[in-house]
């Protein structure tokens, strides 16, 4: 589907649409989702949505929103981000999606970047918001009045190299990056995912695409929801995944597709056998990061087809594989074959071509003459970090593959020091950063180790002061406890382990691959060697 000769942002899609089709159902959720927000569930066709969106966009010009303006948005994936992030769209304003499980800190320092003075917030997480006082940004309700504002470009609509959102994305510099994502890069998404082809082929405006994944990330973002609007399809955003009632929800919605990670079908298969498991109609699992494992149980006992792909906030539709036209059956970790639109190479430290079979650092770019066409715009207010990235007229992705005669790519590795745990990626120096600031820690180490559930789990070394208390698993809990008050829950340390010096290299910096397999072994030895913080992290992400 040739998306951007049609189309010049989400917004000029969905009005196409809503006036072709308006009695199509734009947004769904059933009610056995059970969504705190809609216990009956909702259903919103394109024409009516259409027109609430025209109400706030026009509040919004009112307001003095226009391009160069960006606007914070904590909704979640309730029906009201929809109508926020297009009403914005249509007037060239970039939206900045926050996470919820956020801190004030990371609050406040992801807004401080977007030098957004305005965030939307649901009413739920209004008061936390409004006492943390974040500083230059005044917090409002859904539905409240919208606060002015100057010197944005009035009555431009938004052009294919516009900014449209501003994604945040853990990098191995310790802090989130911002990523600035135009409307082109969310068009050629929608469009990669499109041409998948194979199993994952798509119609039109009868597909219905479910998600539990987060509107703050470019894969439903960019796939679920851009794919959906540009063919009139539906969107049944969830709130979150719910292993309990997922197969009622996916019947019920009539879900011609479902969205997942790995996760999540390793959280499934651990369920006791139920007719609603059955009772889809779904045709396929858009499932990143699947266990190989799981996944031939997976498909055989819920009868539904798994894609696996790869892909990058940076990268998008501009380079991006999948398994879509793969026979059943393909080895462990393969990530498909490359789109058409995409070069690559493989290459080894030395930036020579890695042999077949041999694992290298995958570097990509799109081919054509423009060679960052659809990829993201730039990190912001970081030239040197974006240049460095395009070194050589590549990105260099920091993920290690290996390439077979067939034609497929393998995942092997990742390069940066990132823990990527349950589709999310966490940033080893930030969480080093806050774990090293509490009272009586001399120094710490942080890695991901392999886990069985979630795909990676955060692990821990801790150097004690000569000053700290026991080492114990009071102090261990105390740690994360700490460490709760400044960072997400998913980036808390599943597993503390103290230790009497860290691993270093001869330049006297932390010696990463070293400490991942010692984190390895540590936890091999069984009971003592480490102290399981997992479920308080799980009663923390409820606080």
């Amino acid at each position: 589907m040739d998306v951007l000769s049609q189309f010049t942002s989400p917004f000029h899609a969905f009005a196409r649409s809503a006036a072709q089709t308006p009695e199509a159902v734009f947004l769904a959720a059933p009610a056995s989702a059970h969504l705190p927000y809609a216990p009956e569930g909702f259903r919103h066709g394109y024409g009516a949505f259409a027109a609430d969106v025209a109400a706030l966009q026009a509040e919004y010009a009112a307001a003095g929103y226009g391009k160069g303006a960006r606007v914070a948005l904590m909704l979640g994936s309730r029906p009201v981000f929809f109508a926020h992030w297009l009403a914005l769209n249509a007037l060239g304003v970039s939206i900045v999606p926050v996470n919820p499980d956020l801190r004030a800190d990371e609050v406040a320092f992801q807004l401080g970047m977007a030098r957004t003075g305005l965030l939307v917030a649901a009413a739920a997480y209004v008061p936390a918001l409004r006492a943390a006082a974040l500083p230059g940004c005044a917090v409002i309700a859904a539905g409240e009045a919208i606060l002015p504002y100057e010197g944005a470009i009035l009555g431009q609509i938004g052009g294919h190299d516009d900014e449209c959102a501003l994604l945040f994305t853990s990098g191995s510099t310790g802090k989130p990056k911002g990523c600035k994502l135009s409307n082109r890069y969310f068009l050629q998404m929608a469009g990669w995912f499109h041409g998948q082809g194979g199993i994952a082929a798509i119609g039109g405006q009868a597909e219905i695409n479910l998600t539990p994944l987060p509107m703050f990330h470019m894969n439903a973002l960019g796939c679920s929801a851009v794919g959906m609007i540009v063919i009139g399809g539906t969107i049944v955003p969830l709130d979150r995944f719910h292993a309990s009632t997922w197969w009622a929800s996916v019947a019920e919605s009539q879900a011609t597709m479902v969205h997942c990670l790995g996760v999540i079908p390793a959280i499934l298969l651990r369920l006791p056998p139920d007719a609603a498991e059955r009772a889809h109609v779904a045709r396929f699992a858009f499932a990143p990061s699947v266990d190989a494992g799981h996944r031939a149980v997976f498909e055989a006992r819920f009868r539904l087809p798994i894609v696996d792909a790869w892909a990058m906030t940076e990268t998008g539709g501009g380079a991006a594989t999948s398994t879509a036209r793969e026979a059943s059956g393909f080895a462990a970790r393969c990530i498909g074959r490359p789109g058409p639109g995409m070069d690559y190479r493989i290459v080894d430290e030395s930036g020579a071509e890695a042999g077949l079979g041999v694992p290298g650092e995958l570097l990509v770019r799109a081919a054509g003459d423009d060679p960052r066409a659809g990829f993201f715009s730039g990190y912001l207010d970081d030239d040197a970090a974006t240049e460095a990235a395009w070194a050589g007229g590549w990105f260099h992705t920091g993920d290690y593959v290996r390439a077979e005669s067939d034609g497929l790519l393998y995942f092997f590795d990742r390069k940066k020091s990132i823990v990527r745990r349950s589709g999310e990626n966490i940033a080893v120096l930030e969480v080093e950063s806050v774990l090293g600031g509490l009272a009586g820690v001399a120094a710490v180490a942080v890695t991901p180790v392999d886990d069985d559930l979630r795909g990676e789990e955060v692990f821990a070394f801790v150097v004690l002061a000569d000053d700290a208390p026991a080492a114990d698993e009071a102090l261990a809990e105390a740690l994360v406890r700490g460490c709760a008050a400044r960072l997400a829950y998913h980036k808390l340390p599943g597993y503390v382990a103290f230790a009497a010096e860290l691993p270093l290299s001869a330049t006297k910096k932390l010696a990463r691959g070293d400490i991942k397999v010692l984190a390895a072994s540590v936890l091999a030895r069984g009971a003592g060697a480490a102290f399981d913080m997992r479920e308080l992290k799980a009663r923390l992400r409820r606080v």
